[in-house]
C-alpha cells in the first residue's frame, strides 16, 4: 500500500482555499500512485479559527464535497473537519476510498484543553474498516498519545491507523517520539499527518511522519510544506512486538 501525507498551513476558514488544496494534493498523491492521502485535523474550515462551527456542515454534506475529489484525482481521502449532527459538533475525520465511498466517520473521543471541550462534543467509539487488505482505523491528534486506545486498536486487529493531527508548540516530541514508540510499542502503522506555520496564536511543529508497524521511519517532513508519498511495506517480523501475548499482569 502506498501512503500519502499532506503537511501544509491552515486554510484559516477559507473552505474554496481547503477543498482546492485538497483536490491538488489528490490529485498530486493519486498520479504518484497513492492508494491515500491524509490531511491534518479540522482541515474544514481550519483548527483554530474562531468559530469552527461557521464553517461546520453534517457528514453527509462533507462527503458530498469530497468523493468528487477522490474520484478525480483516483484516491483515498482521509480529512479532518468539523462536523455538524443535529445542535452538536464534533471534531472528526471523514475517511473515503477513491471510488468517493465512505469508509469511516471518527468522531475525536480524546478532546485536547479548554478549548476543544468548548466547541465539540466528544466521540464514543472508533470504527475499524478495510483500505487495501489492511485493518485500519481513524485517530486524531491527542488521541494517539493514548497508549490504551492503541492498545484496543491493536487488539482488534488493527493494521494501520490514520490520525490528521494540529500539533502545536512546544509539543515537537509527539510525532518524534510518541507517535514512532506506540506504533513500535503496538505492532501497529501509523500516519501522523500534521500542519505547518502559523495558525492565529498557534505556531504548528510539522513533522508529519509514517511509521510502520516494526518502527521503520519511513517518511517524515520536517517544518515546511510538504507531500510525504511512500510504502507501507509488510513489517519486519523478527521486530514485531510481541506485547498482546507476552503481557503477564502482576
Amino acid at each position: 500500500m502506498r501512503i500519502a501525507l499532506w503537511q501544509g498551513p491552515s486554510p484559516e476558514g477559507d473552505l474554496s482555499l481547503a477543498l482546492t488544496t485538497i483536490g491538488r494534493m489528490a490529485i498530486a498523491a493519486g498520479a504518484a500512485g497513492a492508494e491515500m492521502v491524509v490531511f491534518p485535523e479540522v482541515f474544514l474550515p481550519g483548527y483554530n479559527v474562531a468559530d469552527p462551527g461557521i464553517g461546520a456542515r453534517s457528514a453527509e454534506e462533507w462527503l458530498a464535497e469530497l468523493a468528487p475529489l477522490a474520484q478525480a484525482a483516483g484516491c483515498g481521502l482521509t480529512v479532518g473537519l468539523a462536523e455538524r449532527a443535529g445542535d452538536e459538533l464534533y471534531n472528526s475525520a471523514l475517511c473515503l476510498d477513491a471510488s468517493g465511498k465512505m469508509l469511516a466517520l471518527y468522531r475525536k473521543t480524546q478532546l485536547f484543553g479548554p478549548r476543544e471541550a468548548r466547541f465539540y462534543r466528544p466521540g464514543r467509539e472508533i470504527p475499524v474498516f478495510r483500505l487495501g487488505g489492511k485493518r485500519c482505523a481513524l485517530l486524531i491528534c491527542y488521541d494517539i498519545e493514548f497508549a490504551p486506545l492503541i492498545r484496543d486498536l491493536a487488539e482488534r486487529g488493527v493494521e494501520l491507523i490514520l490520525c490528521p493531527t494540529a500539533n502545536m508548540v512546544p509539543f515537537a516530541h509527539v510525532p518524534n517520539l510518541t507517535v514512532p514508540s506506540q506504533a513500535v510499542n503496538h505492532a501497529v502503522a501509523i500516519a501522523y499527518a500534521n500542519y505547518c506555520g502559523v495558525e492565529g496564536d498557534l505556531t504548528y511543529v510539522g513533522g508529519s511522519v509514517l511509521v510502520n508497524a516494526d518502527g521503520a521511519i519511513l517518511a517524515k517532513a520536517g517544518e515546511a510544506p510538504a507531500l510525504l508519498i511512500a510504502d507501507l511495506p509488510a513489517p519486519d517480523p523478527v521486530l514485531l512486538s510481541t506485547q498482546l501475548t507476552d503481557f503477564r499482569p502482576v
